[in-house]
């Protein structure tokens, strides 16, 4: 089974995707528009103090008539974070997002640096790909 650190490294090149608590909810659409993500890591320096995703702005902001730029990210982020470390599998990332019903998961060295975030999308993606080689793979053993 393949772990997050065979899958991340594919993404490596791929800068993190990262907003302040400081920072206007209207910078962090921005930011997550030019990364094209659906969630973004919040760093107070290199320590991850929570994570904010579309699902904070449409409920937090846009429900509630609240501005976008007027909002500090701090002010509607998730700071409860669950996160998961470069050697878990794929499948334990799954059902961990599966169980919590997240989009979007840190991966956290086990001394707590951020190392990069794995989304529902990339798992699925993953698991797809896995299959289509396991039935090439099949089809190419029924045939010889």
């Amino acid at each position: 089974m393949k772990t997050l650190k065979q899958l991340l490294s594919n993404k490596m090149n791929r800068p993190l995707a990262v907003v302040a608590p400081s920072d206007s909810v209207f910078h962090a659409l921005t930011v997550m528009a030019q990364h094209d993500v659906g969630a973004l890591l919040v760093l107070d320096g290199e320590q991850l103090v929570g994570i904010f995703s579309e699902r904070d702005y449409a409920r937090k902001i846009m429900l509630h008539g609240k501005s976008s730029k007027e909002t500090l990210v701090r002010e509607i982020m998730s700071d409860r974070v669950a996160y998961v470390t470069p050697s878990c599998t794929l499948d334990e990332c799954m059902a961990l997002m599966t169980e919590k019903h997240f989009r979007h998961l840190p991966v956290l060295t086990e001394e707590g640096s951020v190392v990069g975030m794995i989304s529902i999308g990339d798992l699925v993606k993953e698991t797809i790909s896995s299959q289509q080689f396991m039935i090439a793979e099949l089809e190419r053993y029924i045939a010889g």
